[in-house]
């Protein structure tokens, strides 16, 4: 059983400008304009957390709930889309600003024989078949050994072949790359390593969207602090990456939450170099199972994130039960196990005597305006349930 334990590793930030130009404004707008252009596009909620926040002792809460990205109940689309229209339009030899799904769907007849195949803990999977289906192209998705039959399901619903291998999620990956080699197809994963680099790099370029919605929702709060959860780390790498290439503001304070079961970014920290962590990565946060990091974000995240958090597995099911439990007068959220760590993160860090040194090694104080990503709602309903009524 699980008790509630927080680690921290704090640093001195080092930007490095160079390593933040996939992230420019102009790549931003381009990602965005993409995006604007799927069938039944529209921003996620951004949720201000008014009564919450000052039950925490902070100025400002503000969550954006990942779980009415499209039906697909998570964020990962944004970068799966935008990786498969960057090749098919590289394809098609389509000009930069003709890179929308109607220019590229209207040449179907061309490129619908392709194969995209990856490796997923499950939200990134379905996004995959999700987008390869929009754009009537074929998938292969496998998931690690343990993947619930609910995830498998949700993956094989969009017309993917999905199949859960008897493999961790670090060898399911170098799985689906021998298949992409062997068979023709095009592996679509969101981490990176030394010669694969270019499919990642899209996928970091497209969760740039969530703060391009964000400055059009709240253009007059910025934050102090950002949290972001980390597998791989292409999230938060992605994230940061665009707040650093924001120069006419602050750069918010930015931290990165992990799963105690599978901390390899604050490893990577802690060793100064990137480090796997092996064996079965066992925790509840499907999403956050991973045990390499991102041979692309961990440099970045290396230069210019804050702090490294990890995180038991009940600092994920306190924040589940705030976050769909809330005070009167704040909204409720849906969010499954990897997309409420950092709410629990937070919670616990505040109003915990236990975390203070947290507390004050990350200067979270009355002034912090901190922004969360529920990037996840309940993908898994059972576990949801079984965690937040039981």
């Amino acid at each position: 059983m699980n008790t509630v334990a927080i680690s921290c590793q704090v640093q001195n930030e080092r930007f490095e400008p160079a390593l933040f130009d996939f992230a420019n404004e102009a790549t931003a707008n381009h990602v965005s304009k993409f995006h604007h252009s799927l069938p039944n596009y529209t921003p996620t909620p951004l949720v201000r957390l008014s009564q919450l926040s000052s039950h925490l002792g902070i100025s400002e809460l503000l969550v954006k709930d990942e779980s009415h990205r499209f039906d697909l109940n998570a964020f990962k689309v944004l970068g799966a889309s935008y990786a498969i229209a960057k090749y098919l339009g590289t394809k098609l030899t389509l000009k930069k600003d003709d890179l929308t799904f109607n220019h590229i769907f209207a040449r179907k007849s061309q490129y619908e024989q392709v194969t995209f195949v990856t490796a997923t803990d499950g939200n990134h999977g379905r996004a995959v078949a999700w987008s390869a289906n929009l754009f009537g192209c074929k998938a292969v998705v496998y998931l690690p050994k343990g993947s619930s039959q609910t995830r498998l399901e949700a993956i094989s619903n969009y017309g993917a072949d999905a199949s859960i291998t008897t493999m961790n999620y670090d060898d399911t990956v170098v799985h689906a790359a021998q298949q992409a080699q062997a068979k023709g197809w095009i592996l679509l994963q969101d981490t990176a390593w030394k010669g694969y680099e270019d499919v990642p790099t899209h996928i970091m370029q497209g969760y740039s969207t969530l703060i391009t919605e964000y400055l059009h929702q709240a253009p007059d709060i910025w934050p102090t602090h950002v949290f972001v959860q980390a597998g791989v780390g292409s999230l938060a790498a992605g994230i940061l990456a665009r707040f650093c290439s924001l120069s006419d503001r602050p750069m918010p304070k930015f931290i990165v939450v992990e799963p105690q079961g599978a901390p390899c970014l604050f490893e990577s920290k802690a060793h100064n170099k990137l480090f796997r962590v092996q064996g079965d990565l066992p925790t509840i946060m499907a999403g956050l199972a991973c045990g390499e990091p991102s041979y692309l974000g961990w440099p970045l995240l290396k230069s210019a994130a804050r702090g490294f958090l990890m995180c038991s597995d009940d600092i994920a099911r306190r924040g589940m039960k705030v976050l769909g439990n809330p005070l009167t007068g704040d909204q409720p959220i849906i969010s499954g196990e990897s997309g409420a760590v950092t709410l629990g993160a937070l919670f616990e860090i505040l109003s915990n005597k236990d975390f203070l040194d947290i507390k004050q090694a990350l200067n979270l104080t009355s002034d912090s305006k901190v922004l969360l990503f529920s990037t996840e709602g309940d993908t898994d309903p059972d576990v949801y349930r079984d965690i937040v009524w039981r």
